[in-house]
C-alpha cells in the first residue's frame, strides 16, 4: 500500500513536469516555486480538524456549492474511505440567478456535476487564486449551453463565477493541492442552487428550472446516502448517476450525451437507500405544499448573491438572493474573520420583488415540473397524493435499466425575461477586465496552469479542460501515521 502511494505522488509530479517542459515553450521565465500564494500551506486549524476527523492531509476532496445559503462545503474522504464534512466556506459574491448557464455572457454562475483535474487550478490568477469549474461539461454542451472560464476564485469580484475572499481560496486552493499529490486525479464539484430539501423544493416549485434540479438532486441523494462521490455519466440529455452493466453483462457501458443511454442498473444498495430517502422528501414535501408555503417569486432582478457574514459588514449591503439575516442571529457559524473585503466589491441590490409571496401561488401547466422526485413507491395517503398531482414522485428512476430507444425531451433553460444586470463599480482598486468581455478574461492567464511539486520546475501550461470525461469517484488514499513525509509545497 506505501509503495502504491507512492507510486501515486511520483505519477503526479511526471505529469505536472510534462506540464512545466511545455510551459517552457510559451516563454514564461517566472518559476511557479516561488509562488507565494500557490505554495501556502493548510493552516494548522485544519490539519488539526482533520486529525480529528480521522482525515489525513493528502486525502481525496470533494466540493459541494449552493448558491441560496451562499456556503461552499469541502468534504475529505476519512481513514474509513468515505467522505465527511471538513469545512464550510461562506460565499463572498456569486453573480447571476438561481439557475444553470446556458449561454456566453449571462452572468450565470454554473450548476450541475463537474470534475476538477490538476490542469484546471491557476496559481496565477488575476483573483489572487481559483479553478476552472469545468463548464460546460458533456450535459452542458448537449443542450448547446456556452461559457467559459468560469472559475471558483478570490477576490469577493463575480461576473458567472463564485468568488471567495483571497485568503478563503488560498485555504480551498491547498485543500485541492494536498488532494493531488496524494494521488487524487480530480475531485468532484457539485453546484446546486440551494439545499436539496423539501422545504426548498416546495418554495421554488413554480420555477422553470424545476425538472433540471430534480435532475441533479438525484445526485445529491446518492451522495448523501453513501458518502462517496457519485459516478456521472450522460445520455439522452440528462444526468446519470453510478451506472453498472446489467448483471451478466461483459460489454462496457458506452455513455454519450446526445445518444440513447445504454442499458444500466444501479447497484441495489444504493438504489434502496436513495428510494428511502426520496420517499421521506416526497412525503415531507406535499405536506409543505398542503400547507401553503409561500412560492418564490421569479424575475427578482437581482444580480446574484451574498452570504450575510459578509453584507453585514458591508453599509447599506444586502444579501440579495441568497439567505437574508434572521433577527437577532448570530453569525456563530463561521470563523471570525472569514477574509478581507476589497473595497472594489460589489454587493448584489435589494429589490422588492426578492420578497417571497405571502400566500400559495397554484402552479401553472408551463412550469408544472415534468418529472418526478424519485419515490417509486410513496405511501397512499392525502400527502403522497397530492405530491403526485403536482408531478412529484410518480415513478422510479433510480434503479431501472436503460432500455429504452425513445430519446426524451432534454431539460429546457429558464425561459424567465432577462433581468437587469447590477451595473459594476469601478474603482481606483479594480484590477479585473470591463465588465464586457466574456467570462475568458476571468483569469488573466486565459489557459489553466498547473503548480508543480519540489525539486522546482519551469512554469506550467495545461492542456483544456476534457470535453466528455466522466467524473470517476475517489479512490481511498493510503493511510499514514504522519504527516511528516507528505509534499508541503506546490510548485
Amino acid at each position: 500500500m506505501i509503495h502504491r502511494t507512492l507510486g501515486r505522488a511520483i505519477m503526479t509530479s511526471a505529469v505536472l513536469a510534462s506540464g512545466a517542459l511545455l510551459a517552457g515553450c510559451n516563454g514564461e521565465d517566472a518559476s511557479l516555486a516561488s509562488n507565494a500564494k500557490a505554495n501556502q500551506p493548510v493552516p494548522p486549524k485544519l490539519i488539526a480538524a482533520m486529525t480529528e476527523k480521522d482525515m489525513e492531509l493528502q486525502s481525496p476532496i470533494l466540493v459541494r456549492l449552493f448558491k441560496q445559503e451562499a456556503e461552499l462545503e469541502v468534504w475529505k474522504q476519512d481513514r474509513s474511505g468515505k467522505f465527511a464534512l471538513l469545512k464550510t466556506y461562506p460565499i463572498c459574491r456569486w453573480s447571476g440567478d438561481l439557475g444553470p448557464k446556458t449561454r456566453e455572457g449571462d452572468r450565470q454562475a454554473p450548476e450541475g456535476f463537474y470534475n476538477i483535474t490538476p490542469a484546471q487550478m491557476n496559481p496565477r490568477s488575476a483573483y489572487y487564486l481559483s479553478f476552472n469549474t469545468g463548464y460546460p461539461n458533456a450535459f452542458d454542451k448537449s443542450l448547446g449551453r456556452t461559457g467559459s472560464e468560469l472559475m471558483v476564485h478570490g477576490d469577493c469580484s463575480s461576473r458567472g463565477c463564485y468568488a471567495m475572499t483571497d485568503e478563503q481560496i488560498a485555504e480551498i486552493y491547498a485543500l485541492g493541492r494536498e488532494s493531488f499529490f496524494g494521488g487524487q486525479r480530480a475531485f468532484q464539484f457539485q453546484a446546486y442552487p440551494f439545499h436539496m430539501t423539501a422545504a426548498n423544493l416546495a418554495k421554488h416549485r413554480n420555477n422553470p428550472n424545476m425538472p433540471f434540479w430534480k435532475m441533479i438532486k438525484e445526485g445529491n441523494d446518492h451522495f448523501e446516502v453513501t458518502h462517496q462521490a457519485p459516478k456521472v455519466e450522460f445520455c439522452e440529455h440528462k444526468y446519470v448517476f453510478d451506472p453498472a452493466p446489467p448483471p451478466g453483462s461483459t460489454k462496457p457501458l458506452d455513455f454519450n450525451a446526445s445518444a440513447t443511454c445504454p442499458a444500466y442498473v444501479v447497484p441495489d444498495d444504493i438504489a434502496s437507500a436513495v428510494r428511502e430517502k426520496q420517499q421521506q422528501d416526497n412525503t415531507e414535501l406535499a405536506k409543505l405544499i398542503s400547507k401553503g408555503t409561500p412560492v418564490a417569486r421569479l424575475n427578482t432582478g437581482i444580480d446574484g448573491g451574498m452570504n450575510r457574514v459578509f453584507a453585514a459588514k458591508l453599509p447599506e449591503a444586502q444579501t440579495g438572493l441568497s439567505d437574508p439575516a434572521e433577527p437577532g442571529l448570530k453569525l456563530t457559524a463561521y470563523s471570525p474573520a472569514p477574509g478581507t473585503i476589497p473595497p472594489s466589491v460589489n454587493p448584489p441590490r435589494d429589490s422588492a420583488a426578492a420578497t417571497v409571496a405571502t400566500a400559495y401561488e397554484p402552479e401553472a401547466d408551463a412550469t408544472r415540473p415534468s418529472s418526478s422526485l424519485l419515490a417509486p413507491s410513496a405511501p397512499n395517503n392525502i400527502f403522497s397524493n397530492l405530491a403526485r398531482k403536482i408531478g412529484f414522485g410518480t415513478a422510479d428512476t433510480t434503479a431501472t435499466t436503460a432500455t429504452t430507444t425513445t430519446q426524451p425531451t432534454p431539460a429546457k433553460p429558464k425561459t424567465a425575461a432577462p433581468k437587469q444586470n447590477t451595473p459594476h463599480r469601478t474603482t481606483l482598486a479594480e484590477k479585473h477586465a470591463p465588465a464586457t468581455t466574456a467570462e475568458k478574461t476571468a483569469d488573466k492567464a486565459g489557459k489553466s496552469k498547473v503548480a508543480t511539486a519540489r525539486p522546482p520546475l519551469k512554469p506550467a501550461v495545461d492542456a483544456p479542460t476534457p470535453a466528455t470525461a466522466s467524473i470517476p469517484s475517489a479512490a481511498p488514499v493510503a493511510s499514514s501515521n504522519s504527516f511528516d513525509s507528505r509534499f508541503t509545497a506546490f510548485r
